[in-house]
């Protein structure tokens, strides 16, 4: 039976952790076209932390922040999702212009619900929609297929989705780089399947990258964003592909200048994981699933924080101490 009332971690204005309360609020009402489903995890992801800061001006406070969960149909109203459902949610604007997933029951669109079935506990289960989707959908955008022996630079290793897409690249065969700004984050990188960890200290990347393949990387994933655009085109060989799916360090590229900064035959492309939402995406979040129970992707999640301690999990993703995916749960 659905409880009343809920725990919830409210966004009651823009500003640093500590806007985050954790509040006893109503369980929200079945409408038409929504369910509720259950919260069991909750993923943590940069654009909560951006949206937090008051970098989103569509959104409006008080909000319940989170653009991913996991969990259980509690209430429905689509037939296609029984009570009981295990499904996942992602983006359509969660978290955003409706409550997302930071608590203990959720009101989504029936469109944006996942039907999964799976043997993952929870934790690993939450550190896989919006990750997992996010890097496989940017290695399809870079025509990335299994069995490729190209060679694959991942800027921004370290981040979940970096992770991700090092675990993924590495059960398809590729060559991959992978770059970090921290040395003690190299090991894990390592046993994410990366073949050479680049330190990334601030100087020039280039020679680094050329020293282990002259002619460079055949694809480039940049998750760093707008400040190594230019030169992520750059170091990439040419006729190469350069994915722009990170946004770490802002959204636009100052001075940007196509025909002089692209090297002609490269490629730049780009993917947003709200293309992967609800039906476009539960096929490819399926096949994940099967390749994590399989063994074939290596998921890292960093650390798991309970709701309450949501202020803390926003810190530690704040301070950039996380290697992987940071996951809430509802304790």
């Amino acid at each position: 039976m659905v409880r009343t009332t809920m725990r919830a971690a409210v966004c009651v204005r823009a500003g640093g952790p500590e806007v985050l309360e954790i509040r006893e609020v109503p369980v929200p009402r079945v409408r038409e076209g929504w369910s509720l489903v259950r919260v069991k995890g909750a993923g943590l992801n940069r654009s909560e932390l951006r949206t937090r800061q008051g970098h989103s001006p569509s959104v409006r406070f008080p909000r319940v922040l989170g653009i991913e969960c996991v969990g259980v149909v509690a209430a429905s109203t689509d037939p296609t999702l029984p009570e009981g459902t295990t499904v996942a949610a992602v983006m359509g604007e969660m978290g955003r212009d409706f409550d997302g997933g930071y608590a203990e029951y959720a009101l989504l669109p029936d469109s944006l619900l996942m039907p999964l079935t799976t043997t993952l506990s929870w934790e690993v289960l939450a550190a896989l929609p919006e990750t997992y989707l996010t890097a496989q959908g940017s290695l399809d955008a870079l025509g990335i297929t299994p069995g490729d022996q190209g060679r694959l630079l991942i800027r921004g290793g370290t981040s979940s989705v970096g992770m991700a897409a090092a675990s993924i690249a590495s059960g398809y065969g590729l060559e991959t780089a992978a770059t970090t700004r921290r040395q003690s984050k190299v090991e894990a990188l390592t046993a994410a399947g990366v073949d050479h960890v680049l330190v990334d200290d601030g100087g020039p990347l280039g020679p680094r990258v050329h020293a282990i393949w002259p002619e460079g990387p055949d694809h480039v994933l940049d998750l760093v964003g707008t400040s190594t655009a230019v030169d992520s085109l750059r170091l990439v060989r040419r006729g190469g592909t350069v994915c722009m799916t990170g946004t770490l360090s802002g959204w636009l590229i100052p001075d940007f200048e196509p025909v002089a900064m692209i090297p002609s035959g490269t490629k730049l492309t780009a993917f947003h994981s709200d293309n992967y939402k609800g039906g476009a995406g539960v096929d490819v979040l399926r096949r994940v699933v099967r390749e994590v129970e399989a063994g074939v992707y290596r998921p890292n999640v960093d650390r798991v924080f309970a709701l309450d301690d949501i202020v803390a999990a926003h810190r530690y993703m704040e301070n950039d101490e996380a290697t992987g995916k940071v996951i809430v749960v509802p304790r």
